[in-house]
């Protein structure tokens, strides 16, 4: 009989055990489905804020861009003969106005329907900008109009040399080129005929670190070399002539005729 009341303890205890571990596993699961819920509420509840910042997001106002003038670019596209090549970049930094070259090429404009050739030029100039002194490439265009180009020759001087040297634009890998405007830029190029030139240099600003200096020096000294091949060199006609009297030995003399007129009535007489 105690063996019987032992084992039955034993088994009574037995069971107390389990009923203890199921109740444990069953306050884990409830624990792990109260923060799983927590979880799903945080995220709907961030979800939702965020749509709400979406939904405050105030649109912005339409951007508007002005359309492009016709001859916008044409002083950019007139290469600057004569500027520096590490000042090209602060010449073009500025929209310089030239509204009124555009205009000259308008129906009723100086330059309308004529064939004209345009290059750039600048000068440094001290002004006052953005509140400090500084030095400014202002830059110009000049127009040329002709049936033909101007010249196809470059003119190089500077202080430092004696003589002024004249090389053709090639040979400075510049050129007169038809210059396209915005409207016809679509079409094809042979099929346009331009009235518009443009004084274009090919030469890479990367390549320049490959040339001599003198070379490089060339493009800060050179202008167009400009020539009137419809009007003859006037020359200064001498009013001197030499007069020789042919008696032994011969009699040389000089006399002016503007000058020396009173001697010629003399001579005549004579």
């Amino acid at each position: 009989m105690r063996k019987r009341e032992k084992r039955t303890a034993s088994q009574r205890a037995g069971g107390g055990g389990g009923g203890g571990e199921t109740q444990s596993s069953s306050q884990a699961a409830a624990a792990a489905a109260v923060e799983q819920e927590q979880q799903q509420s945080t995220k709907t509840t961030t979800a939702r804020a965020n749509k709400r910042v979406k939904a405050a997001k105030p649109e912005g106002d339409p951007e508007y861009f002005e359309d492009k003038r016709n001859l916008e670019d044409l002083w950019k596209a007139a290469f600057p003969v004569g500027t520096e090549w590490d000042q090209l970049d602060t010449v073009y930094q500025i929209s310089w106005d030239f509204s009124n070259l555009e205009n000259a090429f308008e129906e009723g404009g100086k330059l309308y329907g004529k064939k004209v050739y345009l290059f750039g030029c600048t000068e440094p100039q001290l002004v006052f900008y953005k509140g400090q002194s500084k030095i400014m490439y202002i830059p110009a265009i000049v127009a040329v109009v002709s049936p033909f180009p101007p010249s196809d020759k470059i003119g190089i001087k500077s202080v430092q040399r004696e003589v002024e040297e004249i090389i053709p634009m090639k040979q400075m890998k510049m050129d007169w080129v038809p210059y396209i405007p915005l409207e016809n830029r679509a079409s094809r190029v042979d099929r346009l005929k331009s009235q518009i030139f443009i004084l274009s240099c090919t030469q890479r600003r990367a390549a320049l670190k490959h040339l001599k200096i003198d070379r490089v020096k060339q493009y800060e000294y050179c202008l167009p070399y400009f020539y009137q091949p419809f009007k003859e060199d006037e020359f200064e006609q001498s009013t001197e002539v030499t007069v020789m009297y042919p008696v032994e030995p011969p009699v040389v003399c000089e006399f002016d005729w503007e000058l020396d007129e009173l001697e010629v009535q003399m001579l005549i007489l004579l």
